[in-house]
């Protein structure tokens, strides 16, 4: 049975999330989560994509993004791939990483912006690898409590709160 067509956001506006296979840990040192970052970082700047939000847990990822003049699709493929061959190189593994293909959820309005920018700023909290909200190390959450980024495009957020 073939899959259903990804929903489309009117805003081209998404709430990513790839989760390890079979719940896998994903990042499972400090150089895995940098890793990543410096590959979001550079397709960030190659498919010139609009990042508001990250957050990067052991076995899943959060990326609130704004798909530009490269569709979601070829964003995704290229971060994926280029993960997923520096991460088995480095471990010396062959195979699938992901759980299935990364899932997208639509952002269609201001408000669901808002309660998905909250969710992902959360997990950490939610999931107990933190006591108060902020002090993960690896979510966008510092980028917006200084009001600077190097990378995440802040201002839609800020201005939307």
């Amino acid at each position: 049975m073939p899959r259903k067509p990804r929903e489309k956001s009117r805003f081209g506006i998404y709430h990513v999330i790839l989760r390890g296979v079979n719940k896998q840990i994903i990042f499972e040192e400090n150089e895995d989560y940098l890793q990543f970052i410096r590959i979001l970082k550079k397709y960030k700047e190659v498919c010139e994509f609009k990042l508001y939000a990250y957050c990067l847990m052991d076995n899943h990822v959060h990326l609130l993004m704004e798909q530009t003049t490269t569709e979601l699709e070829t964003i995704m493929k290229r971060i994926e791939v280029k993960f997923v061959k520096w991460y088995n190189r480095k471990y010396k593994r062959i195979g699938y990483l992901f759980q299935d293909r990364y899932k997208s959820e639509p952002i269609n309005d201001e408000g669901y912006f808002r309660i998905v920018f909250r969710y992902i700023h959360q997990n950490p909290l939610h999931a107990g690898l933190e006591t108060a909200i902020g002090t993960y190390r690896w979510s966008s959450y510092y980028d917006y409590a200084i009001s600077q980024s190097s990378f995440v495009d802040i201002d839609k957020a800020i201005n939307l709160f």
